[in-house]
């Protein structure tokens, strides 16, 4: 997608800072047109629909998206036990008057939704004379609007609802219903995906992160099960169908609209296949060029889950096995050991367990290095060589590891057996964004675009919803799709061995819905909201505490984040406008 023509301030949904769009406008654009004049033709608001997609770029490729959507979890916990982003990766001192990354997102996206609603509310005054190019446009903004206003409501739940444009400082807000926020989302995700091209200008590769009709179907069969959740009785059958319904819209038009299943997990994931992936539905691009780019870190998911190498015995910074500087999350044990590794290439191909020496010379053991990594001196005068073993982090337990003449932990080294995290300085890490566009091996921007939608979640959503239908067999059918994609194939076939019944998915009950969701999309964006969707605060508390004991602080209304008090205090109905519970 080309640049964003102007960059927009204001910073919250409230306050003073939402002042004018044009104004705003003026402020950063040193042109001097204001939007007014420039939104007036149908090329010149293609800059209002691009300033739309500005803010995801936050939240999707820096550090406050995985914090606040995989951190806390089941899954993850802060790498190494270091105290970071405490509030939403522990749950420790999260209070409204705390800065955390979910604040951060609250104001960002609420900044995207006032762009997305001036240019909703101004579009009719661009002078289109094509229909159909007039409602891709506004396709374009609703399909955003809606998908901010999902992560909003998500995270804060009915907070402020609002469809028009802020233009001046407005000192006073009403809460919404959650149902309210869905009745807009679900409509505006309708309006996009009847609307949306399957692709656009250019050819396969002509602006393909613009939001498309697999975009807008694949977030509205999630937004049908999200909001599933909030119903009972018939309309939570009636969600549940729709989204079930939707998803296999997607799954049976996946030829026409341009999308598939990678044939196994590595294909996924080989980073040189991530630029425009067939299997993504929608996609955030980062671009060499930073000038097109949020700003010059473009996209740092690369090294959020890595554990340390460089420095190692044999072992330098490199390309292929990335930036290993800024760990932020390393997986709990509970995570690793929901993988069968012998039958499922899920394990491999999302996370690695061993380095190869890439330094230029040999490393030999001495009796210092020897005891630095506990290694028994029968590996004293021995070679790591370029290109041999160097080190291995591993889930399997090791009973002779320290006469292995490499660096090696086993799972006893990494965890307590209460599942606590033990070593301070090592993990098994997720590899799954991998980025070979840097620049250089200590440079910390990458490149690589982002999957935030791909097809393998319709699979995940139909099962999840006909598993809620009492469809058990359906459900199994689905998840056996991804399985079959996940299972080991040589040098033994174990597609038998990978496949589900509809008595175990049963029998697993919504547990064994998560755990597949977890082998699939760990470190996707999506784990906090699974947890949220599915569990009640008792069970979204237990949960976390079960699976990840070194979270302690976990309380059942942390199922819904604090309001940020800057923007209560800002009101002058905030005491009426009111906090969120347990806050």
């Amino acid at each position: 997608m080309k640049n964003i023509l102007y960059k927009i301030a204001g910073i919250g949904f409230v306050t003073v800072a939402m002042m004018s769009c044009t104004k705003r406008l003026n402020e950063v654009n040193p042109g001097g047109a204001t939007s007014d004049a420039t939104w007036t033709t149908p090329q010149g608001f293609v800059t209002a629909v691009n300033g739309a997609y500005q803010e995801q770029r936050a939240y999707y490729g820096k550090e406050d998206g995985p914090l606040i959507s995989e951190g806390g979890t089941d899954l993850w916990f802060t790498a190494n036990k270091i105290s970071y982003a405490n509030q939403v990766t522990k749950y420790s001192g999260l209070t409204p008057a705390s800065p955390s990354s979910a604040g951060t997102i609250f104001r960002l996206f609420y900044r995207a939704i006032n762009q997305c609603n001036a240019g909703i509310n101004r579009i009719d005054q661009a002078g289109f004379t094509d229909q159909a190019e007039k409602n891709r446009r506004l396709g374009e903004l609703r399909f955003l609007r809606a998908f901010y206003y999902w992560h909003i409501v998500e995270q804060f739940g009915g907070v402020n609802l609002r469809t028009t444009e802020t233009q001046t400082a407005e000192l006073t807000a009403t809460r919404s219903s959650v149902s309210a926020f869905y009745d807009l989302i679900l409509s505006d995700l309708k309006f996009a995906a009847d609307n949306l091209p399957v692709s656009y200008s250019g050819g396969a590769n002509g602006e393909y992160s613009r939001a498309s009709k697999k975009s807008a179907m694949g977030m509205l069969a999630r937004a049908y099960l999200s909001r599933a959740y909030y119903a009972t009785g018939q309309e939570r059958t009636d969600y549940m169908t729709l989204a079930r319904n939707t998803a296999n819209d997607v799954i049976a038009r996946k030829t026409e609209l341009g999308t598939d299943l990678w044939a196994s997990p590595a294909e996924l994931w080989n980073p040189s296949n991530n630029k425009n992936n067939k299997e993504a539905l929608y996609i955030i691009s980062n671009s060499t060029n930073v000038t097109l780019d949020y700003d010059g870190n473009a996209n740092r998911l690369h090294a959020w889950y890595l554990t340390t190498y460089n420095g190692r015995p044999g072992l330098v910074r490199s390309f292929q096995y990335g930036f290993d500087g800024q760990k932020r999350l390393q997986p709990t044990r509970y995570l690793l050991n929901l993988f069968n590794e012998q039958i499922d290439g899920r394990y491999a191909a999302s996370f690695q367990e061993t380095w190869n020496a890439n330094a230029s010379s040999a490393f030999t053991w001495n009796a210092s290095s020897a005891t630095t990594y506990g290694k028994a001196t029968s590996v004293i005068g021995q070679q790591i060589t370029p290109g041999s073993r160097a080190m291995e982090i591993t889930k399997q337990v090791v009973p002779d590891k320290a006469t292995k003449p490499w660096v090696l932990y086993d799972i006893n080294d990494l965890y307590n057996a209460n599942g606590t995290i033990r070593s301070l300085t090592d993990f098994v890490p997720l590899i799954k964004f991998i980025d070979l566009t840097r620049t250089d091996v200590n440079a910390q921007p990458g490149f690589n675009d982002i999957m935030v939608i791909r097809l393998a979640e319709m699979y995940l959503i139909a099962a999840e919803a006909e598993f809620q239908l009492g469809n058990f067999g359906a459900a199994a059918t689905q998840l056996n799709v991804l399985r079959t994609r996940a299972a080991i194939k040589v040098p033994v076939d174990r597609t038998a061995a990978m496949q589900t019944t509809a008595a175990e998915v049963q029998a697993g009950g919504i547990n064994f819905i998560l755990d597949e969701r977890a082998r699939e999309l760990c470190g996707e964006h999506l784990r906090w909201y699974d947890l949220k969707r599915t569990l009640n605060g008792d069970q979204f508390a237990a949960r976390i505490k079960a699976a990840n004991p070194d979270i302690t602080d976990v309380q059942p209304y942390h199922r819904l984040r604090p309001v940020p008090q800057v923007e209560i205090n800002a009101l002058t109905n905030g005491a009426e406008f009111g906090q969120n519970p347990g806050y």
